[in-house]
């Protein structure tokens, strides 16, 4: 039997709501999808505080839908509508960095987003925050919903290049409510700590601290989600890895061979670990003098493409090493939020994805 609209309706015209009415009497469905058996809808309340009230709706909204002859799969994401009701002075404030609630089971997915892409290096300095704020930005021009998670704790650097410096809002000292800047909603815990301060935490602390990035931050419904990760082959990698469904990874490395050393570890673990990797990307590929015009290789040219070709792995493109690209970052406008020939390449780094069907 082929579900339809009018089925989906029906059913959840039939759950009751807190106060009267259903959630169709109600009109809170918005984006409501049927595409074959995969329903997918958002329940949008009229305020922060409504939304709590609804908490248990999205799951019996599934488990109703379910029921129904020819659902495969249903999506249901609540979301608030409007500013969230400011916090009475004794509310619960929010604490980052507790210890990691008990996981069962293998990689859960997150509701409400279609794709988790984790952007990743061996080493630090290659330009891996960089490419992924900016991969972020040019995939939300191209029309995708964005999310970024800045998951580097000990160094966190996307507030400073999406621009963003406000502290996140939580009226339950649970969830938190992300920001948005350049068209990507985004959260790093960053935006939790005074600029200056240093994260000193032990193993435990960066797992719980990754746990509520990921699942008590109210992300919305999103196409992708772009997570930062720290350079290397630790806790946060592995912790994200057992405990999330990514959809992928994106390797970043100079051209350079030190740069590739390192990069190879990154995808060995990636390999162990199970994880996809979806391909990888040139950084700092080549510089052109913004006074003469010469172009040079600073750090060698191809051995990223080369090293692609060797582990039979997509290669993503190759992004220049700029001076614009810097200055725009310390901006907090990222590069990719122009029209010049920096942004065009990373424009077609986010066309090659969203072509690929990985963005």
């Amino acid at each position: 039997m082929t579900i339809t609209r009018e089925d989906v309706t029906a059913a959840l015209a039939g759950i009751g709501l807190p106060g009267g009415g259903n959630l169709v009497s109600r009109d809170l469905i918005r984006a409501l999808s049927v595409e074959g058996g995969a329903v997918r809808f958002v329940i949008e309340a009229a305020s922060a505080d409504e939304a709590r009230g609804l908490a248990f709706v999205p799951a019996q909204a599934e488990a109703v839908l379910k029921a129904l002859s020819g659902v495969t799969s249903v999506q249901a994401v609540l979301t608030a509508h409007g500013p969230a009701a400011k916090a009475p002075a004794d509310a619960p404030s929010l604490k980052i960095g507790q210890h990691p609630a008990p996981h069962q089971g293998g990689p859960q997915k997150l509701s409400g987003i279609d794709r988790i892409i984790a952007v990743a290096s061996g080493k630090g300095g290659v330009g891996k925050s960089t490419v992924s704020s900016n991969l972020a930005v040019a995939l939300a021009r191209q029309g995708r919903r964005v999310g970024l998670l800045d998951a580097d704790i000990y160094g966190p650097s996307q507030p400073r290049m999406m621009g963003v410096s406000k502290r996140p809002a939580s009226p339950d000292g649970k969830l938190i409510e992300p920001l948005r800047a350049h068209g990507v909603t985004m959260m790093s815990i960053g935006l939790m700590l005074k600029e200056d301060e240093a994260v000193i935490w032990r193993g435990p602390m960066i797992m719980g601290a990754l746990q509520q990035l990921l699942t008590h931050v109210v992300w919305g419904p999103l196409d992708i989600l772009i997570i930062d990760l720290p350079p290397g082959t630790g806790d946060i990698q592995l912790t994200l890895a057992q405990r999330t469904q990514l959809t992928g990874a994106l390797v970043v490395s100079t051209p350079q061979d030190v740069a590739l050393l390192d990069a190879r570890k990154a995808l060995d673990m990636f390999v162990k670990l199970k994880v996809p990797v979806l391909g990888l990307i040139e950084n700092m590929s080549t510089f052109c003098c913004p006074n003469c015009g010469f172009e040079t290789q600073i750090f060698g040219h191809g051995g990223v493409r080369a090293e692609a070709a060797r582990l039979d792995l997509p290669f993503l493109g190759e992004l220049p090493l700029s001076l614009a690209v810097r200055q725009a970052g310390d901006a907090g406008t990222p590069i990719a939020a122009g029209d010049g020939p920096e942004a065009q390449a990373y424009a077609r780094l986010a066309a090659g994805l969203i072509a690929g069907g990985m963005a």
